[in-house]
């Protein structure tokens, strides 16, 4: 009797896992970041001496100062948006699932790191354990690494409890009313197209994830339906966010393109590339663009610089005025409620 008393006041752990962000906007910092990250093997999938003459030679030393910059610009009071979003995720998320839960937050890269915030579900005798990547499209280079970091850590336990690795929720309905909503709370209409920009991959990562080597790449619109031989195809993940984007807002099929930013090196990466459809749009005479970027639950550098900075200065010089960025998810009460939910589901 005792034994099941026990049990019954054990709480299930939850480990929500965003990308990472720099401890602060320094260089220091930002290089520290910028080598933890672009060391994964998981990110720059080639060899390990050409990746580390590559990282620690020329990006980090060099990119630093200039990411350190940006980093400036788009710190708050509260730091990061990305981490202080993250937080107030994590608290929400706590307050309605109550006792029976233990609920963490972790980054990928720098901290609060995975090894610590496990530690604290470990030391909290949780009886098993939800991992919750907070990116709504499969990548290896992005929740595949947190599966990685999170089994490895996990492995060093003696006592291994029960894990439930979330793979993906690219259409979940829930997500997909939210990004719609903030949408027309900018009065989408209005504008001349519509742009959904997810972050970009190296195409020989999509080849890698195609385990019958029959599929991916070997046709034009291999990514614009989901099935099940490309169910985890990041490209095709996206696309498919785009559809029920599209269907909830009512576009027409010459009102929006789907595009790829962030694009790191020479390699080709996932087309199109964003800024090519910024010249696209330009030249068909747009001067207003709206741009969702579903590949983010979290705004960030690559939502509130490359997009509302970056594009828009590209595009007011090819005659453009107006490049508007949709907000993302961030701590919204009903992106907290449906993090809670999706929780409960796999409880």
């Amino acid at each position: 009797m005792s034994h099941q008393t026990n049990m019954e006041k054990s709480k299930i752990g939850v480990l929500l896992v965003n990308l990472g962000t720099p401890d602060d906007p320094s260089r220091g910092a930002v290089y520290r970041y910028l080598k933890q990250f672009l060391l994964d093997p998981r990110v720059i999938d080639i060899n390990a001496i050409s990746r580390n003459l590559l990282v620690r030679g020329i990006i980090a030393p060099f990119r630093s100062g200039k990411s350190a910059a940006l980093y400036k610009k788009l710190w708050t009071d509260e730091g990061s948006p990305l981490k202080f979003n993250g937080y107030k995720l994590t608290e929400g998320v706590r307050s309605i699932l109550g006792n029976e839960y233990h609920v963490e937050l972790a980054m990928r890269y720098q901290s609060p790191s995975i090894e610590a915030s496990l530690d604290k579900l470990r030391k909290a005798q949780v009886n098993r354990i939800i991992v919750f990547p907070l990116f709504p499209h499969y990548a290896s280079a992005s929740t595949g690494s947190v599966h990685e970091a999170v089994m490895k850590e996990i492995s060093k336990w003696q006592i291994i409890p029960e894990i439930h690795l979330i793979n993906s929720f690219p259409t979940r309905p829930e997500m997909i009313k939210i990004f719609a909503d903030e949408g027309r709370k900018m009065n989408y209409k209005e504008y001349d197209h519509i742009i959904f920009s997810y972050h970009g991959l190296p195409q020989r990562q999509m080849r890698k994830g195609d385990i019958t080597n029959s599929h991916c790449q070997r046709k034009v619109d291999c990514c614009k339906e989901l099935t099940t031989i490309n169910q985890f195809c990041y490209s095709a993940q996206c696309y498919a966010t785009t559809k029920a984007l599209v269907e909830e807002l009512g576009l027409k099929e010459n009102q929006y393109t789907t595009c790829f930013q962030s694009r790191l090196g020479r390699d080709p990466w996932i087309q199109p590339y964003t800024s090519d459809i910024l010249k696209v749009r330009a030249d068909a005479g747009d001067k207003k663009l709206l741009v969702f970027c579903p590949a983010f639950v979290s705004d960030c550098l690559e939502t509130i610089i490359e997009v509302s900075e970056e594009y828009y200065e590209e595009f007011h010089e090819m005659g453009g005025e107006k490049v508007d960025l949709v907000s993302s998810l961030n701590n919204k009460p009903e992106w907290i409620e449906t993090v809670a939910t999706m929780i409960k589901e796999l409880s």
